[in-house]
């Protein structure tokens, strides 16, 4: 007789209408998804995500940083908390908008992944499409990764591309790689959250 393989906790954390995270919990929908997710986290108690993740059956939670002021570490270790109450094992950063510190990002290396609206390692940062546009690339895409303590610079897990058009903007622009996003995070998660992407210490992914 079969069984079914037990699916890894995953925590997804947004600070706004969470998009993307609504990519991951339709995909996750699927029996045979490796991940389950059973908590979504914000950072902003108003994350216009946590209704929707609520309406979709799945515990929220919010730890608002603006407390906390400038100790990023304190608001860390207090989402840290919340984490580890809920049995996470992997999380998924979808809209979260905020640095994290080598603390929280060593804590959970390797289990900590993030979408990025560039083709890394080009554009790191914020204003990824506008920037795109000013430097005249042909492509531009989104990337997801393993978390890192330097901003936007982990392993590579999958990347999509998308053609600039004549005529783009920054709206157009967006539009096309969000489409691409909400394709490719859910694959990705999958990989990692099945082990068939890893952070390797030396090497980056191992397969």
């Amino acid at each position: 007789m079969s069984t079914t393989p037990r699916r890894v906790r995953t925590a997804i954390l947004i600070s706004g209408r969470g998009s993307n995270m609504v990519a991951l919990i339709e995909a996750a929908q699927a029996a045979d998804f490796p991940a389950e997710i059973v908590l979504v986290a914000a950072n902003l108690p108003e994350a216009g995500g946590l209704e929707r993740a609520r309406q979709a059956g799945i515990a929220t939670a919010s730890v608002d940083h603006r407390p906390f002021g400038k100790d990023r570490e304190a608001f860390e270790r207090k989402l840290d908390e919340v984490l580890r109450v809920n049995q996470i094992e992997l999380v998924a950063l979808a809209g979260f908008m905020r640095v994290l510190t080598p603390w929280f990002v060593t804590r959970w290396q390797g289990r900590l992944v993030n979408i990025h609206p560039s083709l890394l390692p080009d554009f790191r940062g914020t204003h990824t499409h506008a920037r795109a546009l000013e430097a005249g690339v042909a492509e531009h895409g989104c990337t997801v990764h393993f978390v890192v303590p330097e901003l936007d610079a982990g392993p590579t897990i999958l990347q999509a591309k998308v053609p600039v058009l004549p005529g783009d903007d920054e709206a157009s622009l967006s539009a096309r790689v969000l489409q691409q996003e909400h394709a490719l995070y859910p694959r990705a998660l999958a990989l990692v959250a099945s082990g068939a992407a890893r952070l390797e210490t030396s090497a980056g992914v191992g397969t």
